[in-house]
């Protein structure tokens, strides 16, 4: 129970993260493993980015997207890596509460931005195999602005929701989080209030931002795919599926393992497993994009064949 006198005053100075201290014979190998695929991550996220911004044939609303979406996984991986290497080297696992806090906000409002983003792209797609001859006014310069800064505004604005009533949560008890990460469900669980009115508002924006993109990238690819099979040649599909096939693979690992995450209840049985996801979506994806993108995109390949 928590006393009167604490009030909303935080009573915790810092967090001990877990991360993978289950596997102390390991902490070399997964900071060395870690350490590649941060730099290999970096790599090809600011190479795209690169090439887009250089190449003029590059400049159209699909890598505009594509452009911002490496930017972002550039910005979402180093939320969370750089602090993990540096436990897994240093074997320091302390975080103070003002930083727990700090990247929390950064990381969900980036998990909220890609799944507005990826929303947008599938739209994207949508238009451009759907209905090709309204592309252009549907897409402008404006319209793209419009989306990505839609796109970026609501996944900031959505965590500054729920971070304002975490940061008046009072932490008087265990100071031990069991992930690599401050994640906001351990958080909400190591506090003395009541963690049920908070976790049913995580619960709810997770629903509003995590499932509705989801629906609308899902239903934008039911029409997409309706489309192609009705395309009467098999090289028509092929090159229509080609356009949104890189694009599939990427919101198909990310939101699977996302959903599973956030969505079912953690348990004891579930918390090792959910923990091996968040790797997933935390540190896998913003690697594999760039490599699906540029090994699966003639348009890529030819650009990074000039440079």
């Amino acid at each position: 129970m928590m006393n009167p006198e604490q009030g909303n005053q935080t009573s915790i100075a810092e967090f001990i993260l877990l991360g993978f201290g289950t596997l102390p014979e390991l902490q070399i190998l997964l900071f060395l493993l870690f350490l590649v695929i941060y730099i290999a991550t970096m790599a090809g996220n600011i190479l795209i980015v690169v090439l887009i911004v250089v190449y003029r044939h590059l400049h159209n609303p699909m890598y505009f997207f594509l452009g911002n979406l490496s930017c972002l996984e550039t910005c979402y991986t180093s939320t969370i890596l750089p602090r993990m290497l540096d436990g897994l080297l240093s074997g320091n696992k302390t975080i103070s509460y003002s930083r727990c806090l700090t990247q929390y906000y950064f990381f969900s409002s980036l998990v909220a931005t890609e799944c507005l983003l990826l929303s947008v792209m599938s739209y994207d797609r949508y238009l451009a195999i759907c209905n090709p001859m309204h592309y252009a006014a549907h897409m402008s310069g404006r319209s793209c602005l419009q989306f990505v800064g839609c796109s970026w505004t609501g996944g900031f604005l959505c965590t500054g929701i729920i971070i304002l009533p975490i940061s008046q949560l009072s932490f008087c008890g265990p100071n031990v989080i069991d992930h690599f990460f401050c994640d906001p469900i351990p958080l909400i669980n190591l506090s003395c209030n009541d963690p049920h009115l908070m976790e049913m508002l995580a619960f709810t924006l997770s629903l509003i931002f995590l499932l509705v993109p989801f629906l609308i990238t899902l239903m934008s690819y039911i029409c997409i795919i309706v489309i192609i099979l009705r395309i009467p040649s098999t090289n028509g599909r092929q090159k229509a599926f080609s356009t949104c096939s890189s694009h599939l693979i990427v919101v198909t690992m990310y939101y699977g393992t996302l959903l599973f995450a956030y969505m079912f209840p953690t348990t004891n049985t579930l918390r090792d497993f959910k923990k091996v996801l968040s790797v997933v979506y935390t540190i896998l994806t913003p690697l594999v994009n760039p490599l699906i993108y540029s090994l699966r995109n003639k348009e890529v390949k030819e650009a990074l064949r000039k440079a």
